[in-house]
């Protein structure tokens, strides 16, 4: 372990539970560290200290990219598609094209607001559960 760049006076804390703190004794001990010695390093390294940053925003801070917002939209579009499909199917409605153009525009028009990365998984997880036809 490298001597520190300049002396240590701010401190980060955190509540654990008894098996979340016996992870980190049994990671420190296979380190030959004290759990602070170990958390230290893990944070720092996480944080880039070393140039070789593992950090990876926390999902609930994280902005999505672009890309991963039209991904998204994509995806719930085509599921909201499929689902309203394979329900009308279900209750032996015929599959029209004027249906299906129907289907594909709503979905399309609903797409951006469902994949808002901000309420995407509390969506997602609603219109899985509902799993209501248009």
């Amino acid at each position: 372990m490298a001597p520190p760049k300049s002396a240590r006076t701010r401190s980060v804390g955190t509540k654990l539970s008894e098996e979340e703190y016996a992870l980190l004794e049994a990671a420190a001990a296979k380190c030959g560290m004290t759990v602070g010695e170990w958390c230290r390093e893990e944070l720092l390294h996480a944080a880039g200290e070393d140039g070789n940053s593992t950090a990876t925003p926390a999902p609930a801070t994280r902005t999505a990219t672009p890309t991963e917002e039209t991904l998204l939209a994509e995806v719930l579009a085509l599921r909201t598609i499929l689902l309203n499909l394979f329900y009308d199917l279900a209750q032996g409605q015929p599959m029209t094209t004027e249906r299906m153009q129907e289907l594909i525009a709503k979905a399309d028009a609903e797409k951006r607001e469902k994949a808002s990365v901000s309420e995407a998984v509390e969506k997602w997880a609603i219109l899985a559960a509902k799993q209501e036809p248009l």
